[in-house]
């Protein structure tokens, strides 16, 4: 079955590179638990990245772009429920390879779910006002990526 894509709404398209930026973090916790690097040297990184980049992308989400469904809609309570337990996973006292490997499975799924299913609901749903006032609030602002130690390579 061919999956015929769907153009984003310019609104949400900074939120789509955000998510291109977690699939990479994903990929890159793999690719360093699939060559043995230290979970310690990946946790670094994961957890940078959780902070600077995850953390606000979550909070655009559940303030601005959530609340455009109703509380008691399937796709708004998955993802809510997804990213508690995304936060949850990246506070873990276990800081070892199994919760990263969890980490990595976890975010990946969710991204898939939010560009597949979530976000093409939105735009379905969604006035152009929404749209714009979104757009205003989350502009691209540049990621910069930490390579201080690129153990994924």
């Amino acid at each position: 079955m061919e999956r015929k894509s769907q153009k984003r709404h310019k609104a949400l398209q900074p939120l789509s590179r955000d998510h291109h930026h977690g699939l990479l973090l994903s990929w890159k916790i793999r690719t360093g638990l699939s060559k043995n690097i230290d979970s310690e040297r990946i946790w670094l990184y994961a957890n940078w990245f959780f902070q600077k980049h995850l953390i606000p992308h979550f909070n655009i989400e559940e303030t601005h772009i959530f609340t455009l469904l109703d509380d008691k809609n399937d796709l708004n309570k998955k993802a809510l429920a997804d990213h508690r337990r995304l936060k949850r996973l990246f506070s873990e006292t276990e800081k070892d390879a199994n919760t990263l490997s969890k980490i990595e499975e976890e975010l990946e799924q969710h991204i898939r779910f939010e560009e597949r299913v979530l976000f093409p609901e939105i735009q379905k749903m969604a006035s152009e006002k929404q749209l714009n006032l979104i757009e205003e609030i989350h502009q691209q602002d540049g990621f910069v990526d930490k390579l201080d130690d690129e153990f994924w390579k």
